[in-house]
């Protein structure tokens, strides 16, 4: 049994008299795992699980300030709304193991994944009644996978198997623009103010019913060329449907009254096949360092749109991903194993990339591909243990992405960086034990995290770049010389550093860009005992 609970309140303060701060912690989740062994040869283990969060949701920072945040702080938020946001899970799942020989071995994982949401958002972060969402989901999964796999102790070994994938969605969302602007004269909002001001003073709701399905067969297999050269490959055929049926969206009076249907009921599917794999090789150097090289191709079955609003041709389907990747690298470990550093390059021919476009004017989200883009860099992380007491760890990644062929709301994207890239990452952190002896074990844990510059976007508008930045953190910790109890003093974004998670342009239409922002400086204390 395994269980994990807390509870925080909101950091984005709320300024509205009476109304709670917002991005709040309130949330628990339970486990039980059940291990059975039947025999020496059959053996299950049920997995079982729920999870609830409930707190109140995150904050939405609009610019620009002069307009939609006046006399407000970089964390403070005037907002009307006090919905909580709710996120409910349960799942199941049986592994059940049989060794039909002392070589071969069936495994079989069939798992049950039921879940709901819902969520209020104040999308215009104000406490006006421009734009808000409110989202409601609710989602069921079934998986189920069966695979041969093999321990002959040669140079020989496979996987074979089949797999299964069922999930069922229902969605609904409501654009809920103006609501408190007044359109005939007369106070309060009606039917008739949105018949009057549309698309001002209306409820845009939509919903559906989605029915995915995966099939596959798949085999991945080993061969030892010679004592220093292992071949590694495989092969997956997929076949995956899609049925949204029952879409409908419609224009509402505030209060509910049907204005107009803006979409009627109808229905998209799909069927795809796709034959994917990878081919790679291992080459192992005196001292047990590995250089490895491989080539892959991976896939993303088509998507349906599911923000369409205002008309018809907003219903669609996004073609299938397809990314082909060339990597080479390395696993070495230098100095008596005191130092390790593994390495890697990538080359990433990316088509056909799925991605929700925002229309600025109306808000609309449509579902598009970008025909061609290329990813490059590399990673590196490298440990290095001084001492007993002293070990630095690190990684850094450099990233080169590039839209070859595409275009967005009639913009050629072609020569824009791809979103969410940096161009360099680099971590550290330190680990260093000040004393370890009667009086229990004493460390110090200081990390850094930096980022460069990167769009959110596409078309990679110049004022929603997020720069370069870096976010400082650690602990101090103390483990009593029985290891049964231990405390840790601990901090983030100690420098309280400023920064975006994601921006949208949305001034054109409604006056403001909607933006994430990170979390502040948080700071605590915790402490844990075994028993």
């Amino acid at each position: 049994m395994a269980g994990t609970y807390a509870k925080a309140d909101g950091w984005f303060k709320n300024v509205v008299p009476g109304k709670p701060d917002l991005a709040s912690t309130d949330e628990y989740a339970i486990r039980a795992t059940l291990n059975v062994e039947a025999s020496e040869t059959v053996r299950f283990v049920l997995r079982a699980s729920t999870s609830l969060q409930n707190p109140y949701n995150y904050g939405i920072y609009a610019q620009p300030e002069a307009a939609n945040r006046p006399g407000l702080g970089k964390r403070e938020i005037a907002s009307n709304i006090d919905a909580k946001r709710r996120a409910r899970t349960y799942s199941v799942a049986l592994t059940s193991t049989f060794d039909v020989s002392d070589t071969l071995t069936v495994t079989s994982t069939t798992a049950w994944d039921k879940g709901s949401l819902f969520f209020y958002e104040d999308t215009d972060g104000t406490a006006g009644e421009l734009l808000e969402i409110p989202y409601n989901d609710r989602a069921t999964q079934f998986a189920q996978d069966l695979r041969l796999t093999s321990d002959f102790g040669g140079p020989f070994d496979f996987i074979l198997g089949g797999y299964f994938h069922r999930e069922k969605v229902f969605n609904e969302t409501t654009f809920e623009i103006g609501k408190d602007i007044d359109s005939d004269g007369v106070p309060g909002i009606t039917a008739d103010d949105c018949a009057v001001g549309l698309p001002l003073a209306c409820l845009f709701r939509n919903r559906f019913d989605q029915l995915k399905k995966s099939y596959a067969i798949y085999s991945d297999v080993k061969y030892e060329l010679t004592d220093s050269v292992t071949m590694r490959g495989g092969l997956r055929y997929t076949h995956d449907t899609g049925v949204q049926s029952g879409f409908r969206s419609d224009a509402l009076g505030v209060d509910g009254t049907l204005i107009a249907n803006l979409i009627p009921l109808s229905s998209l599917r799909y069927s795809q096949d796709n034959l994917s794999g990878k081919i790679g090789f291992d080459y192992k150097l005196a001292g047990g360092n590995l250089l490895y090289a491989s080539v892959s191709r991976g896939y993303r079955a088509p998507s349906f749109n599911a923000q369409a609003f205002f008309d018809p041709s907003e219903l669609s389907i996004a073609k299938p991903e397809q990314v082909t990747s060339y990597e080479v690298g390395a696993k070495t470990q230098f100095l008596d194993r005191k130092v390790t550093l593994n390495v890697a390059g990538f080359y990433y021919d990316y088509r056909n990339q799925q991605f929700i476009n925002v229309d600025p004017v109306s808000a609309a989200q449509t579902l598009l591909n970008i025909p061609k883009s290329r990813i490059y860099g590399g990673e590196a992380e490298l440990t290095i243990r001084a001492s007993d007491r002293l070990t630095l760890h690190s990684g850094m990644g450099v990233l080169a992405t590039k839209i070859q062929r595409g275009s967005v709301s009639g913009v050629n994207v072609a020569g824009n960086r791809l979103s969410n890239a940096p161009t360099f990452t680099f971590n550290a952190t330190i680990d260093l034990t000040v004393f370890d002896g009667d009086m229990g074990k004493f460390s110090l844990h200081p990390d850094i995290a930096y980022q460069s510059s990167q769009f959110f976007e596409v078309l990679n508008v110049p004022r929603l770049r997020q720069s370069s930045y870096a976010l400082v953190g650690g602990h101090i910790d103390w483990e009593s010389a029985d290891g049964r109890f231990n405390a840790s003093i601990w901090g983030k974004n100690l420098t309280d550093k400023f920064y975006f998670t994601s921006r949208v342009d949305l001034l054109a239409g409604f006056g403001f860009d909607y933006n994430h922002i990170g979390n502040p400086r948080m700071y605590g204390v915790t402490v844990g005992a075994k028993f």
